[in-house]
């Protein structure tokens, strides 16, 4: 094993955590499938291997707050209450038995469409893309689900597209993975929220063929955020190839031959933003990812996302990130030094 280092300093953590993931298990659910998406994102939290939830947080809920059973009769105490209104990145669903999400209660699926209409990205792991179908959150849309269970899926949602030879499918803010395949999802959420280098980490500690991954990565890794109004789509598609130049919003609207109101109110329904703020968030992306793979100044990284000078971006930043660029710079360098190979 690599001799990584074993301590961090709690000024040397981020002042947020990348993810912030809240994981509601499903009485009789399948602990191969929490396991595939939950070991992989452990690996990433940490700079060495004492699974500290330093870059990656989660906790652990049941629908009642009381201790769960999983298929294989392990017993599990939840490590906080139930709530799906906590500042979450992701929301999993973890089912197994079809006994335990055949029928939901009615109050689960309410909740499952309120977190669903907050833009909270849903994960069903196993069984429990039967409760996103149930919430009508798959009307018109692809999931991911078990070879055993396609032909019962399909009977009672004639509506949904049920695909079996895929790990994981991103379709409409709601992300299904079937029993054993949940490995391929966590490494894509630690690629896009934590960066290559811990990816990497992650592959090498777990035996992974990055290899392999590397010859699907063009097929899932942009797959995480998707939309389902055509002229959204077209809208970010515009703003991703005009992320360095400060373009007001009329370039916009006139390349979409739509006036603003129109694009706000498809934009608020699709996003929770203003197109506005959805391009600037872009932009401060793009920026974050920058400050990590090249060297050049603040300044001219505020050039390269759009951003008028370095105080502009510094401000927005902070706002949006709870940090500086030259801080969150700092951070992850010294962290890259730590975990990069000898």
């Amino acid at each position: 094993m690599d001799n990584y280092p074993t301590h961090i300093n709690v000024q040397d953590a981020p002042l947020r955590p990348d993810i912030r993931i809240g994981l509601v298990l499903i009485n009789h659910f399948t602990l191969n499938c929490v396991s595939e998406l939950i070991e992989p994102i452990r690996f990433a939290a940490d700079i060495s291997f004492l699974s500290r939830q330093i870059f990656c947080q989660w906790e652990w809920m049941s629908c009642d707050n009381q201790p769960v059973t999983s298929s294989c009769g392990l017993h599990i105490v939840p490590t906080a209450e139930f709530n799906l209104h906590s500042n979450w990145d992701y929301v999993v669903f973890a089912g197994g038995l079809l006994d335990q999400t055949r029928d939901a209660p009615a109050w689960l699926l309410e909740a499952m469409r309120d977190l669903h209409a907050r833009r909270v990205p849903i994960i069903t792991l196993c069984s429990a893309t039967f409760l996103a179908a149930q919430a009508g959150l798959l009307e018109g849309k692809k999931c991911a689900i078990h070879f055993t269970t396609r032909d019962e899926f399909r009977e009672r949602f004639p509506n949904v597209s049920p695909v079996i030879d895929q790990t994981y499918i991103s379709d409409g803010g709601v992300i299904s993975s079937p029993v054993g395949t949940a490995r391929d999802l966590a490494m894509d959420i630690i690629l896009q929220h934590c960066g290559e280098l811990r990816a990497k980490k992650v592959q090498k500690y777990l035996l992974m063929d990055e290899g392999k991954r590397g010859q699907t990565r063009s097929r899932v890794s942009q797959t995480l955020k998707t939309y389902d109004d055509e002229l959204v789509q077209r809208t970010i598609a515009y703003m991703q190839q005009h992320l360095a130049s400060p373009e007001p919003l009329q370039t916009l609207t006139t390349a979409m031959q739509i006036n603003l109101r129109q694009l706000n109110q498809a934009f608020l329904h699709n996003t929770g933003d203003t197109a506005a703020v959805h391009w600037r968030k872009m932009r401060l992306e793009h920026a974050r990812k920058l400050m990590i793979a090249s060297n050049v100044s603040i300044n001219n990284v505020a050039k390269s996302c759009g951003f008028s000078d370095a105080s502009h971006l510094i401000t927005w930043f902070r706002k949006q990130y709870g940090e500086t660029p030259s801080d969150y710079r700092k951070r992850r360098r010294d962290v890259e030094r730590l975990i990069a190979p000898n």
